[in-house]
């Protein structure tokens, strides 16, 4: 099973200038104006262009690229947190919880240009087995 994700963007420029800025992602098939897919990461990410007030879901919930919150959100996981940071608000993210150490590793909480959450994040040697529970 492969996973793809999907990132709605209200201006496809701006998209990919974001995260290839931010994350060095690249540009590989493009679907006109309508989206691009982006490589370099362990999954494709799939920029696709949607119009603020556009209906989102079946129950008439209309698009917004303000914050939002969404309980799925997308980590990126580097070897330096704090330069990664330093990358993707250059880039146009806001820095929503600056970088701290945890019991797993390094973690800092972002939103992207479009209002999407996203957390830039490394593991201690440990990673997640250090905070697991048997």
């Amino acid at each position: 099973m492969d996973l793809l994700v999907n990132i709605d963007v209200d201006d496809l420029a701006r998209g990919i200038a974001f995260y290839t800025s931010a994350f060095e992602l690249t540009p590989a098939r493009r679907f006109g104006g309508m989206g691009v897919e982006l490589v370099g990461a362990s999954s494709r990410i799939y920029l696709l262009t949607k119009k603020e007030g556009s209906v989102a879901t079946a129950g008439g919930a209309r698009r917004t690229f303000q914050r939002h919150w969404t309980p799925v959100h997308i980590d990126f996981v580097v070897s330096d947190v704090d330069s990664a940071v330093a990358k993707a608000v250059a880039a146009g993210a806001t820095i929503e919880e600056a970088a701290e150490d945890t019991g797993f590793g390094r973690i800092a909480v972002l939103a992207d240009p479009f209002g999407h959450g996203l957390c830039i994040l490394s593991f201690s040697e440990a990673g997640y087995d250090a905070i697991a529970t048997p």
